[in-house]
């Protein structure tokens, strides 16, 4: 139900990404943006995302504590393929929470191989580093969320938010249509893990998604 929970809800979403040969890129993915990158081993460049918010309607859990609004997210980006197989992934993204300068840094590193020419199977380790108001605004409690909500007062601070590792397999169905499938599991950290709305620290998501590419 939100990060943190130990309530599960199921979500059907849409996604539509494009790319332009000049650079540019638009979609419900990676947000609005131009890669500088120039080849297929280093992409770097400029994007704005969204961060979605959290609404207070969520769980039991968030009683008093307010919503947290949809906010842009301003950032950059640097992904680097090693080899065919192996990328590394890093983004920084700033504008979220309740004042709008929250900011988050993700690292990762991906391993996708083809096991026959139809099948594909990819497994992926991330971190995420959040700074003071990114953690107050989905982790903290206020001293008026305090009274609201009933839970003692919290500040956490820069740092570590999570870890993550992933597997995906995907099937080929026809040259443009492919069907994947990926389980991923997330652990808080740190002063997140800590945190009193915190009631399960480690999670898992699931998703099943088909692809059309034109």
């Amino acid at each position: 139900a939100y990060q943190g929970a130990d309530e599960r809800r199921t979500l059907l979403l849409p996604g539509i990404d494009y790319q332009w040969r000049n650079g540019w890129f638009a979609g419900t993915r990676n947000g609005i943006g131009y890669n500088f990158g120039q080849n297929r081993e280093l992409k770097y460049g400029l994007r704005i995302t969204a961060d979605f918010g959290r609404d207070e309607s969520r769980s039991d859990a968030l009683r008093g504590m307010g919503d947290i609004d949809p906010r842009p997210e301003f950032g950059a980006f640097l992904n680097y393929a090693v080899n065919k197989e192996i990328t590394l992934t890093s983004s920084l993204r700033y504008g979220s929470g309740n004042d709008n300068n929250g900011m988050v840094i993700d690292l990762g590193a991906g391993y996708s191989t083809k096991l026959s020419p139809l099948w594909r199977l990819g497994f992926g380790a991330s971190m995420t580093l959040a700074n003071d108001e990114y953690m107050q605004s989905y982790f903290g409690v206020s001293t008026a969320q305090a009274a609201s909500s009933g839970y003692a007062a919290y500040r956490p601070e820069f740092g570590l938010r999570d870890i993550r590792a992933n597997a995906s397999l995907s099937y080929l169905i026809t040259p443009s249509i492919t069907i994947l499938t990926t389980v991923s599991v997330s652990s808080l950290q740190g002063d997140a893990k800590d945190s009193p709305l915190t009631r399960q620290a480690t999670s898992t998501t699931g998703v099943v998604a088909v692809t059309y590419e034109f």
